[in-house]
């Protein structure tokens, strides 16, 4: 078994999916920017940031808990993690908070499935399913882990890893639906680097053809 001494974050498989490049500004040259959207994530997690355990109409609720998983390299803090109270540490079910609505892509999936995996190492138990909640809708989407997300997941680690470990900044590409939500815009210049290679590749072109 492959023994890790570089384990990454669960957040940063999150940041990955989203834009490899915003993972790589974070997690390789260590860049950090607030916004409004960041902010009011970072509020709503302040709820369950701080370490408690308390029992409630059957069920065992932890917040703020450790998770790491020796095998994949991976560790991280859960939000939320509820037992019902007869099955203690049988079935944990993860709930991970977030601003905003449901996403069309698939990284919040992604870091609640990883902490599910963690969780499985963690307790030597099978962790179906867990629950997004998500702050602008007020309610949990429940997620199943299945094995279509496992696979996404496990090579989510992967590639997050070997960026990390080749110390690699992908190459700006602007979207502006999600450039422009991003808090790093204005260290990451998406617009500015993409203009940067259109001349390049434009004059790469003319080049070409005088040749």
């Amino acid at each position: 078994m492959e023994e890790f001494d570089d384990y990454i974050t669960l957040s940063a498989l999150q940041h990955y999916l989203y834009c490899p490049r915003q993972c790589a500004l974070i997690h390789v040259e260590c860049l950090w920017a607030e916004n409004r959207l960041t902010a009011e994530g970072r509020l709503l997690h302040e709820s369950a940031n701080k370490p408690q355990v308390e029992c409630r109409h059957g069920v065992r609720t932890i917040t703020a808990m450790t998770l790491s998983s020796a095998k994949l390299g991976i560790v991280g803090v859960a939000d939320v993690v509820e037992f019902k109270a007869e099955e203690w540490g049988k079935r944990p079910f993860p709930v991970e908070y977030k601003r905003g609505r449901p996403k069309a892509h698939r990284a919040d999936e992604v870091q609640l499935c990883a902490q599910a995996l963690c969780l499985e190492a963690m307790f030597n138990c099978r962790v179906e399913e867990g629950a997004l909640f998500y702050g602008q809708i007020r309610r949990r989407q429940g997620v199943v882990f299945d094995d279509e997300l496992r696979t996404l997941t496990l090579k989510t680690i992967h590639a997050t890893r070997a960026m990390i470990r080749a110390g690699h900044t992908p190459t700006a590409e602007y979207q502006a639906k999600r450039c422009d939500a991003c808090s790093l815009i204005n260290l990451c210049l998406p617009k500015l680097i993409s203009k940067r290679r259109d001349v390049e590749n434009w004059l790469r072109g003319q080049i070409a053809e005088e040749l």
